[in-house]
């Protein structure tokens, strides 16, 4: 008599993902090690504030080219574990809520990726010497490396954590207190914006910025995959 065949087994294996916790800490560490490597490399200068003087930030790309190099590469190089980071987690969120969230997500998470890439590739051309010689497009390309890399992309990332937060609230997929603190990080990265009008306000761009970083690798460990 012939023996029946077993019948096949459902496979239950989880998706392949990429570690949300990794990606984030790998992202956050490139872009401080981009701002601890350069201001080492020049000397202890930091990167100039388009606030200060336009002199004092002429002086400080003609005479560091090499440290700009280094930062700007590093925020380049940061934004590739950001999308992946973004990519792996709307894909979570998709299953875990409907609605605007997820969307929300994607963009915000986008648009921080492309203003990161945008700022490391602006101040990369101002290492050029040939712009480093006209001291407008210094002025220039100074301002637009600070604002994509400052308050666009800040306020671009708290669109990101508001767009987690809102995805996984209905079901608690986080702790109550994580989301109630993205929540809260993501209004002021938004409101970070005031500093395009107000300059005093500059203040509130590491603060939203540093703690968004640690917010995002903190609910890229907690978030669940299923």
């Amino acid at each position: 008599m012939a023996i029946a065949a077993a019948s096949p087994i459902e496979n239950s294996a989880r998706p392949l993902e990429p570690p949300l916790g990794a990606l984030g800490a790998a992202f956050a560490g490139l872009f401080v090690a981009g701002l601890v490597v350069s201001t080492v490399r020049a000397g202890g200068s930091p990167f100039p504030s388009p606030f200060a003087s336009a002199d004092d930030a002429l002086t400080y790309f003609r005479d560091h080219p090499a440290a700009v190099r280094t930062g700007a590469v590093l925020q380049y190089a940061s934004a590739i574990p950001l999308t992946l980071y973004v990519a792996a987690a709307v894909a979570r969120l998709r299953r875990h809520a409907e609605g605007f969230g997820p969307a929300l997500t994607a963009l915000g998470g986008g648009l921080a990726a492309v203003f990161l890439l945008c700022s490391g590739t602006v101040s990369w051309v101002l290492t050029v010497s040939e712009v480093t010689a006209d001291p407008a497009t210094v002025r220039a390309l100074h301002t637009l490396a600070f604002l994509s890399g400052g308050p666009a992309n800040v306020m671009a990332t708290g669109l990101l954590i508001a767009g987690i937060s809102i995805s996984v609230s209905p079901r608690k997929a986080l702790a109550p207190w994580l989301i109630r603190a993205g929540l809260a990080i993501a209004f002021v990265a938004v409101l970070t914006t005031v500093a395009l009008t107000v300059t005093a306000a500059a203040f509130l761009l590491p603060i939203a910025r540093f703690t968004g970083m640690a917010w995002l690798i903190t609910a890229g460990f907690r978030l669940p995959r299923s």
